[in-house]
């Protein structure tokens, strides 16, 4: 799933820093997992001191939710219920051949993965708008981080993988979006 930890780096962590009202450094360390979890702990969720969809919705972060297998929570049981598939709230094969399938009818580009684009589409994330679309994109205030893809994290593990290239210009991961185990 794509999720924000201590020790990555980068433009989607800057953006998280800025809404928790910290300094924003783009470097995910023992301060930003403080604030996460304090804000995690204020907001009813589950309080690990990680960003992930769930957290970056309850923030009003909507650009930085981005599905794929391994993700899991309540974003996943939307995505589900928009594809009118089993909504376990568990993104697996099935789950990312639906979003395939939703992708390809929608004139996407059809690569398994929810970002903003993807679930502006359906019903279920009325607050995707085309705006939060918009707001995916690098900001000029954020062309200085590294393009180096941001590892995917699955527990305290780093999973090795190939990344597809997604344009700087367009998505706030960047290359992120392609990492795979």
């Amino acid at each position: 799933m794509s999720i924000l930890k201590r020790g990555l780096k980068g433009a989607p962590v800057k953006r998280l820093q800025e809404k928790l009202g910290i300094a924003a450094d783009g470097d995910f360390g023992p301060g930003t997992e403080k604030a996460v979890r304090a804000y995690q702990e204020a907001n009813g969720l589950a309080v690990d001191g990680v960003a992930g969809p769930d957290t970056f919705t309850a923030m009003g972060l909507h650009e930085l939710v981005l599905l794929r297998v391994g993700s899991r929570g309540d974003a996943v049981k939307r995505l589900q219920e928009g594809l009118g598939i089993g909504a376990d709230g568990i993104f697996g094969k099935g789950t990312e051949q639906s979003v395939r399938d939703f992708q390809a009818t929608h004139g996407l580009d059809a690569d398994g993965i929810a970002g903003t684009e993807t679930l502006a589409q359906l019903t279920t994330f009325e607050e995707i708008t085309p705006e939060v679309v918009s707001r995916a994109a690098v900001r000029p205030d954020e062309q200085h981080f590294d393009s180096a893809p941001l590892p995917e994290i699955k527990g305290a593990d780093v999973v090795s993988g190939t990344a597809i290239e997604v344009p700087e210009n367009h998505s706030v991961w960047g290359k992120v979006k392609g990492w795979f185990s």
